[in-house]
């Protein structure tokens, strides 16, 4: 197991603590699926110094930011 898999594992685990009744009913495609649309919401480009490559960029603030933008819908 690699250290993103450890990660990804605790990501889910996270999750279905949080969701011990309905643990069942939650799916790894599901919590995949979520991630996706965070890097989606929050992601942006960055050029590399040349402007022709880069990657995309999630603050970690804007995450916490979500977390509590989600506890609060509660």
């Amino acid at each position: 197991m690699t250290e993103m898999d450890k990660k990804a594992e605790n990501v889910i685990l996270a999750f279905w603590n949080s969701h011990q009744q309905e643990r069942q009913y939650w799916h790894r495609d599901g919590v995949a699926a979520a991630l996706r649309e965070v890097i989606h919401q929050l992601g942006y480009f960055k050029y590399d110094s040349y402007g022709v490559g880069g990657n995309t960029i999630v603050d970690v603030r804007d995450i916490i930011v979500l977390c509590e933008k989600l506890e609060a819908l509660k």
